[in-house]
């Protein structure tokens, strides 16, 4: 369990799909309804939920967060609503749960999809009354806690197949926040090096890294599998092993030098004359649209980009 304070960096983006994100974010903040985050392992889903909870009107209160992956089979209900002393063998004292700990405050349930569906069951009667009833208790309890979910699964596929209920996905699905990943949102990858560079610093006493343009590049040309996740974990590892050192692109790991740069066919031939930038992507845009009938979602998925980003381009374009 841990409080958090605002974090104003957070909220800054050069990315248009990203800072939309972010101003729905600051309205959700403060309305204080329940919220759903969506993305990619690794987005920066909690980083997200913790800078809602900062920026509301909860601050001061517990900021709970709960990885639904992570509880063990069977002991996930207690471990949510609580139990009473005797409840089942082994609960030798009574314990609160997590949602009673977060009381004021905020809960955070990451990976929400791998829920059981019992505990779904139980969790949407606490969305709907805001009723909990602890394992091994007759009498429910009043606790005010605000629920911030998360997951990198298709919830609206596992509702089709089953797997999630369709009740509990709806009453969750209040607000969405979809994070794009890092890979579509290569302008703001300084600010995060930046800025993790300057944490890690801090942590270890050190002078920050810094990075010359070859290094840059490169990092910013990177695809990021692991997103946010994956850069903070090179920057941690370049802070320990070359503090204070400007890196060049042979300072960085093989497999963050290795961009597309190869002497292979271009997608592209540049003519002699030059281009409009401008116009190749609209032109790009316009014939994923063309091939997959009008369907935004998969035109995204052609051209590698989220759909908020797509719909950004559309309307930056005129494209309908």
């Amino acid at each position: 369990m841990s409080t958090t304070k605002p974090n104003d960096d957070f909220w800054d983006s050069r990315e248009p799909a990203v800072q939309e994100v972010l101003n729905t974010a600051r309205i959700v903040a403060a309305a204080q309804v329940t919220t759903l985050i969506l993305g990619e392992s690794g987005t920066g889903k909690e980083l997200l939920a913790r800078a809602i909870h900062a920026d509301s009107p909860r601050r001061k209160a517990p900021f709970v967060s709960v990885n639904c992956g992570a509880l063990p089979e069977g002991l996930a209900e207690s471990l949510l609503f609580g139990h009473c002393k005797g409840a089942f063998t082994h609960a030798q004292q009574a314990h609160d749960g997590y949602i009673r700990a977060a009381a004021g405050g905020t809960l955070f349930l990451d990976e929400i999809g791998e829920l059981s569906p019992a505990v779904q069951a139980k969790l949407l009667r606490f969305l709907e009354s805001g009723e909990i009833i602890p394992v091994g208790e007759a009498l429910s309890r009043y606790v005010d806690v605000r629920i911030v979910a998360a997951t990198h699964r298709d919830l609206a596929r596992l509702v089709s197949s089953g797997d999630f209920r369709g009740d509990l996905y709806y009453r969750l699905n209040v607000v969405p926040l979809h994070l794009p990943a890092l890979r579509n949102r290569t302008a703001d990858i300084p600010r995060l090096l930046k800025r993790f560079f300057g944490e890690l610093a801090a942590q270890h006493t050190q002078p920050p890294v810094r990075l010359d343009s070859a290094a840059m590049h490169a990092l910013t040309q990177y695809s990021w599998p692991g997103n946010i996740r994956e850069l903070r974990n090179l920057c941690e590892r370049l802070a320990i092993l070359m503090p204070g050192k400007l890196l060049g692109l042979n300072n960085l790991p093989a497999e963050y030098r290795e961009t597309d740069t190869s002497d292979g066919e271009s997608l592209i031939d540049l003519p002699n004359d030059g281009l409009v930038l401008a116009d190749v992507e609209r032109d790009l845009i316009q014939q994923a649209l063309t091939r997959t009938k009008g369907n935004r979602s998969k035109a995204a998925r052609l051209l590698g980009l989220t759909r908020d980003t797509l719909l950004y381009r559309l309307k930056k374009f005129a494209l309908k």
